[in-house]
């Protein structure tokens, strides 16, 4: 007999037993004569799904609607679940003692199951929306409706519009844990409340509190990030605009907000877990790690970055995040010339990047790096779909903004580029790849042979926090063709030192400039500074 969400939460917590096993829906466990055997957990629903629906078939289409959430996938992905689920069974695709296959029309659960129920009755945790099957250590976050200082008459709504859209929005950080509505607005919004306690109450690790208040015409939002677990203010903010500008100001201060938990929260997990033993962290303490590094782009950084991803592929293999960490730093031994197997490292960014898809097609991340892989060979074209992909699931996100306005420089798209560049730099002005946003402004100019913007912008590149050295290349360059020979010298000779052995070559196999003149003027200038 199937047993619905409801009869389960009246019922008590259910647990199948079949054979040896026990898979126990409460703690999300398969266990084998009492020891627990991890499951991804796309492998442990599909399991669920088919034990409790034992009594009829289940089609593929099914499990993609309930697994996936209905999200595109190929039938290589559901076969390569099956197969997992299979394996933790001791079963496979000949004896299949455990799951059957239906030829073209789906699989069954045919063992014989017993249900127990643990006669206890536990109150879910509070609705949670982007992502519900999650690991628990995920940051998580809940948004408080704002509180009104004085008597902001007709504007008074803005106190529940506001985090109503920032709800909204947060939801698209496939990353972040973001509590429902329904249960962060029935929470007073008082100036005396206790963090720690609603974030026990709510089950989260970060709040997101602020104030609406008018003063004649003048509008005046505060908003607060609030760390939960020691009440420590991660980041503030205060807006200001006049009534006139507030449909305006909504959109701005979510934008803001939206770039802000980006930058803030993996500071804050990062920090944490620098003082978590290796052997104890988890898969998500391990991202935010590798993560301080990643934006790095040296061989110590990379592979300190990588080291870092592995360990939260290893922790949760169902982690999408961890595999496209590990095709960014894969691209960037390719981009940075790190190493001769560049065949091998665009390999790999590739098949990371994919497996990454497989698990959440529509992370940003994800699909950001699925479109970078793209660059290192060259097709332009081929990456834009995805950094499009990025850009639609959250029209915040930064990078993905960046990288299409990177891809349009060098396709030869300069008024394009320039905008996108420009968005992509307001969004996020402390952006760890605000070098990279700078450099390709000066590309955008640089195309529509603007050179002595070029110059400025890829000066500003080079000298910022983090730059590369062929951002100081490019640098160089755009200096040698806005005739500023000294300055030129000066990042020429910046880049001898930090990397003798690079070329021309290397430039263009890592910015593949799909523009003739533009490549023409680039090779000409950076041969005159002997390279």
């Amino acid at each position: 007999m199937e047993v619905s969400d409801v009869d389960r939460q009246d019922a008590g917590i259910v647990t199948y037993r079949f054979g040896p096993f026990e898979l126990d829906l409460g703690k999300a466990e398969l266990r084998a004569d009492g020891v627990v055997r991890p499951l991804e957990r796309q492998v442990f629903a599909l399991l669920a799904l088919l034990v409790e629906n034992r009594e009829r078939l289940v089609s593929r289409d099914e499990i993609v609607e309930k697994v996936w959430d209905g999200r595109v996938v190929s039938d290589s992905a559901v076969s390569s679940r099956i197969k997992s689920a299979r394996q933790a069974l001791g079963d496979d695709g000949q004896s299949q003692h455990f799951i059957r296959t239906i030829h073209r029309r789906g699989f069954r659960f045919v063992a014989e199951v017993r249900t127990v129920r643990s006669g206890l009755v536990v109150t879910p945790p509070p609705e949670r929306v982007a992502g519900a099957d999650e690991p628990a250590a995920r940051p998580s976050i809940a948004v408080l409706a704002f509180r009104r200082l004085g008597d902001p008459g007709a504007y008074a709504t803005l106190a529940e519009a506001l985090p109503h859209d920032l709800i909204a929005e947060l939801s698209r950080m496939r990353w972040l844990f973001v509590t429902a509505r329904a249960s962060s607005f029935r929470l007073p919004a008082t100036d005396d409340a206790d963090a720690t306690e609603i974030g026990r109450l709510l089950d989260v690790s970060y709040l997101l509190t602020g104030t609406v208040e008018l003063t004649g015409r003048l509008l005046a939002v505060t908003v607060q990030l609030v760390d939960t677990r020691d009440r420590g203010v991660v980041w503030a903010d205060r807006f200001s605009s006049t009534v006139d500008e507030v449909h305006r100001t909504r959109a701005d201060i979510c934008a803001r907000v939206i770039m802000a938990l980006e930058l803030e929260i993996p500071l804050r997990e990062a920090g944490r877990a620098r003082f978590t033993v290796t052997d104890n962290l988890d898969a998500w303490s391990a991202y935010h790690l590798g993560l301080q590094h990643m934006f790095r782009f040296n061989r110590r950084d990379n592979a300190a970055a990588r080291a870092m991803f592995e360990i939260a592929a290893q922790r949760d293999p169902g982690f999408a995040r961890a595999y496209a960490g590990l095709s960014f730093v894969h691209f960037q031994t390719a981009f940075m010339r790190h190493t001769d197997e560049l065949a091998t490292e665009i390999a790999l960014a590739r098949r990371f990047a994919e497996r990454g898809l497989e698990l959440d097609p529509i992370d940003p991340f994800v699909n950001f790096t699925m479109g970078r892989s793209f660059w290192l060979e060259g097709d332009l074209e081929a990456s834009m779909p995805w950094f499009d992909r990025a850009i639609t699931v959250n029209p915040n996100y930064a990078q993905g903004i960046y990288a299409r306005a990177w891809t349009e420089s060098l396709a030869g798209r300069g008024v394009d580029a320039r905008a996108h560049a420009d968005l992509a730099m307001r969004l996020s002005p402390l952006d760890p790849l605000h070098y990279a946003m700078l450099g390709t402004r000066a590309f955008a100019h640089m195309d529509l042979g603007q050179d002595a913007e070029s110059a400025v912008w890829a000066e500003r590149a080079a000298r910022s926090p983090g730059a590369h050295v062929l951002i100081a290349m490019i640098a160089a360059a755009a200096h040698e063709l806005n005739g500023e020979g000294e300055l030129a010298a000066h990042w020429a000779a910046n880049v001898r030192d930090r990397n003798p052995a690079l070329k021309r070559e290397d430039f263009f196999s890592s910015f593949p400039m799909k523009s003739p003149p533009m490549r023409a003027r680039l090779d000409a200038a950076l041969g005159r500074l002997g390279f």
